[in-house]
């Protein structure tokens, strides 16, 4: 199949057009298919759409991975499609198909590649706490045999490279009892739930007491809380969300979770480690200087969130980074928009980091 090197009005008309594509997670089959359509007309190799709906495409015939992973599924909300003021706004345009498609072009351009090839992945329910399309692909490596370098497709913003994401665990909490009177002195189920969020709230806040930057805490969220009565019984349910540090153990803080429900039922699920990523690679360094080249120094960042930086982290160990262009601020927001120099900007970074990234593989040096 020839060749195609996307002009920047191509590379624009195919961020348009994949984000007029509703992808909520769960129903990405649409904006899969035009994904793989659209790397199919760049000339990518294998282009399709696999076993569990992830959109998939290579170029490059080397004999090591690169792995490009982003995600093509977005939260609910439509945020009508528009362009203003230079900057295409519409769901998904920052998180993520704004970073998809820049590695889809990137890809696309940096051809030929001579020592790697390039894979590129738009994963289906990264929003979802299940991350099904990421843990298909992570099971496709092994740690003894990982990818060369892996870049997750978030946004950082064209000039800064994240490293980090906290860690992620989910809490549903049901309590169902007979109903009593209201002058009685015991508490009725609502009150019991407001009673477990605020001593997750109070654990948290005598956690976070020496810590001043936001990477190193131990953030709740109350998600969720809905009561109910058939004259009977009463019913409260309530889901609670928690950002973990580095630090945090997951399943001994689950245990504690559990020692606070009394007779509430709890479920933890959602269940991810905070990763951090090695700055010093190859790969780290591809980037540093290619965001020189923009015109920027470039910097590095940790974040508050999760991404499937949290799944294939910890099962590569390769090099691995996460970018992309667009202000995280607007994720899931009603104002989410991305500049559309920024996004040309973040392509040509991408692009001089995989070319790197081959003349490295060239000479021996990942």
């Amino acid at each position: 199949m020839s060749e195609v090197h996307p002009t920047d009005e191509a590379a624009i008309a195919l961020l348009d057009a994949l984000v007029r594509v509703p992808s909520f997670s769960g129903q990405e089959g649409e904006a899969s298919r035009y994904a793989v359509q659209a790397m199919g007309e760049m000339g990518y190799d294998d282009a399709g759409v696999d076993d569990v709906g992830n959109a998939t495409g290579s170029v490059g015939g080397g004999p090591r991975d690169v792995v490009l992973l982003g995600h093509i599924d977005t939260v609910p909300g439509v945020v009508p499609v528009r362009r203003v003021g230079g900057a295409l706004y519409g769901r998904g345009s920052v998180d993520a198909k704004g970073p998809l498609a820049a590695m889809m072009v990137a890809a696309a351009r940096a051809r030929p590649l001579r020592h790697l090839r390039v894979r590129v992945v738009g994963a289906v329910e990264e929003e979802a706490a299940t991350s099904k399309g990421a843990r298909h692909v992570a099971a496709q490596y092994t740690r003894e045999d990982p990818p060369v370098a892996c870049v997750i497709g978030e946004p950082s913003g064209w000039n800064r490279i994240t490293i980090a994401y906290k860690g992620r665990l989910l809490v549903d909490y049901r309590l169902q009892r007979p109903v009593g009177h209201s002058a009685g002195r015991g508490t009725n189920a609502p009150e019991e739930a407001v009673a477990y969020w605020n001593a997750v709230a109070a654990y948290a806040r005598a956690f976070n007491q020496s810590r001043e930057r936001a990477y190193e805490t131990l953030d709740p969220s109350l998600r969720a809380l809905n009561s109910s009565s058939d004259g009977l019984h009463e019913l409260v349910t309530m889901r609670i969300g928690l950002r973990l540090p580095l630090d945090v153990d997951p399943e001994g803080l689950s245990e504690r979770l559990r020692s606070w429900a009394d007779d509430a039922e709890v479920t933890i699920h959602g269940v991810e480690w905070a990763y951090r990523a090695d700055k010093r690679t190859p790969l780290a360094s591809a980037f540093l200087g290619a965001i020189r080249e923009e015109g920027s120094r470039g910097r590095y960042v940790a974040k508050t969130g999760t991404s499937d930086m949290n799944v294939v982290g910890p099962a590569w160990g390769c090099p691995l980074v996460a970018y992309g262009p667009g202000d995280s601020a607007l994720d899931h927001t009603p104002n989410e928009h991305l500049p559309l120099d920024e996004y040309l900007a973040a392509i040509r970074v991408l692009t001089r980091v995989l070319r790197t990234l081959d003349d490295l593989a060239g000479a021996g040096r990942v």
